[in-house]
């Protein structure tokens, strides 16, 4: 297999780690945000996974005499607060959605931001059937490979089918019964960039009575570093002709950049847009987005995040 090289391998090293490097028994200030309110769930406990940080963004006017959708994000320390993230980034999705239903071009939501487990991130964002529809030989060959000289980039086994039973069987249920919120898959969608983008698909592919839509953004379908011989985007897409949800019922929202370590995602892209069409998804409701020349990061994600939130939650 070819693998990057050079400065070509460091950038996209940095880039693929960077939203795991908070980890999550490290303490984390709670966010402050520009518009409306955080409420922290300080490690939320789990039979499932290792317990974590879990931040509520509340939007302007909360009130107990409505009920709300709700969007479940990935990589949860890295929303609302650049002054609290390892890069000085935030996808500012407190004032994109506090704008979008200002504006009414959305529908109202709460933002569950769960914090992603550090160390444990590959293992618990990288869909777990398809990995063990693998090679034997080619899944210790991954197992074994570093992120950098100093971390390993597997910490165990993959371990996502527990994430998302943490999420849809621990968390889920919390919050319904904790906050103003409508509970069916309709009223709720989850999102993720990169590896959290993998872990999006694979939870509304595994838990279609618990999401009703979701957004991919920056989709890591490589799974590591490998450009050529890679047999994971494959195994990706496999899946997916099996496990992907109803359209009749079900929503999803794929997009990526063209520079850093975007500019891997395009064909691979395209691969994945065939097997929406052969579900048969239509633009109505299995859209895809290219943007020309955008980055893999926070930065890219916020200027752009607009468009998935009116996707997921358009006005009623």
């Amino acid at each position: 297999m070819t693998i990057l090289k050079g400065t070509a391998f460091i950038l996209a090293a940095m880039l693929f780690t960077a939203p795991g490097t908070a980890g999550a028994d490290t303490a984390t200030p709670v966010p402050k945000p520009g518009i409306g309110s955080i409420q922290r769930l300080t490690a939320f406990p789990s039979v499932h996974v290792p317990p974590r940080d879990v931040d509520v963004w509340l939007p302007p006017g909360y009130s107990d005499k409505k009920k709300y959708a709700v969007l479940y994000m990935q990589d949860g320390q890295m929303l609302f607060d650049a002054g609290i993230t390892w890069n000085k980034q935030e996808w500012r999705a407190d004032e994109t959605a506090a704008r979008l239903m200002a504006e009414g071009k959305v529908r109202p939501f709460i933002i569950v931001g769960i914090h992603n487990g550090g160390p444990r991130r590959h293992v618990e964002y990288f869909p777990q059937k398809p990995f063990e529809a693998l090679p034997q030989d080619f899944r210790s060959q991954l197992l074994g490979m570093n992120r950098n000289p100093q971390q390993v980039l597997f910490d165990g086994a993959v371990d996502s089918d527990a994430y998302l039973k943490f999420v849809a069987e621990e968390l889920k249920p919390y919050i319904d019964s904790h906050f103003s919120v409508a509970t069916g898959p309709e009223h709720t969608a989850v999102m993720g960039s990169s590896m959290g983008g993998l872990i999006s698909m694979y939870a509304i592919s595994e838990y279609p009575q618990v999401f009703g839509a979701a957004a991919c953004v920056s989709t890591h379908w490589p799974g590591i570093f490998t450009v050529d011989n890679n047999p994971i985007p494959q195994a990706f897409f496999d899946y997916m002709r099996t496990a992907l949800p109803d359209p009749a019922t079900h929503r999803m929202y794929f997009d990526y950049g063209t520079a850093t370590l975007d500019a891997l995602y395009p064909p691979l892209q395209d691969r994945a847009d065939a097997v929406l069409r052969e579900r048969g998804y239509t633009e109505a409701n299995g859209k895809t987005r290219r943007f020309e020349g955008a980055e893999h990061s926070e930065q890219a994600w916020a200027a752009r995040l607009d468009i998935p939130l009116q996707f997921l939650f358009p006005p009623d």
